[in-house]
């Protein structure tokens, strides 16, 4: 019995993403999901604690993308998408086809979402998101992006620990990012117009919460 194989076993909330064979089964799954937004959102929980709670907020949504990548032979990799203040962070989750990357996302802005595997580079696939990246004054926000983080150096925590991973997340908060703009580019930024502000408020109802909840 392979690593994998005794997971499954040992954690049978982890057996329907094993069934989940293409990245788009898998963000259909994690679209499904509900948003991690309540009063108790300040979590950092496995793949497995993330399926018993039945909710997700974008970190815990890339422990359960990469875990259903994971069990179709992937590396489970993220990439984090770091943003000037007072915006928040992005982490989706990575992933290769026909040679070309592509990202899995969990959140409830209309436009930080699933990208197709169609960019030749990491770099690529960060800058498709960084015109929809703004806050509602206008201002974008999208920094700097990581180099792919590879969830493996925590051994399978991150599959099933009964505990917060905020460990994980400060480790791929100090990671080696990759600057998108130069100081000069940052001031001749134009702000995202009246139309573009109005489209970005486009978000996702919190099933959960039954009310409209912004969050990345």
């Amino acid at each position: 019995m392979n690593r994998v194989q005794k997971l499954l076993k040992t954690y049978p909330e982890l057996k329907p993403l094993a069934k989940l064979t293409t990245a788009k089964k898998i963000q259909d799954f994690l679209n499904d999901l509900p948003l991690n937004a309540g009063s108790d959102w300040n979590t950092c929980r496995s793949a497995v604690k993330t399926l018993q709670a039945k909710k997700a907020h974008c970190l815990e949504g890339a422990f359960v993308g990469a875990a259903a990548l994971y069990f179709q032979g992937q590396k489970p990799l993220l990439l984090d998408l770091k943003t000037s203040t007072p915006d928040y962070d992005h982490v989706v989750v990575l992933f290769k086809k026909y040679g070309h990357w592509g990202a899995l996302s969990k959140t409830g802005h209309a436009v930080l979402r699933y990208r197709e595997p169609i960019y030749q580079t990491i770099r690529e696939l960060a800058l498709s998101y960084f015109h929809e990246y703004f806050l509602d004054s206008g201002k974008k926000t999208l920094r700097a992006y990581s180099q792919p983080f590879n969830l493996l150096h925590f051994e399978t925590d991150w599959l099933w620990a009964d505990y917060d991973l905020w460990q994980i997340a400060e480790d791929l908060d100090d990671s080696p990012h990759f600057k998108i703009l130069t100081p000069k580019m940052i001031a001749n930024l134009r702000p995202a117009d009246p139309l573009e502000i109005a489209a970005g408020k486009l978000v996702e109802k919190n099933h959960t919460q039954g009310k409209t909840i912004k969050t990345k």
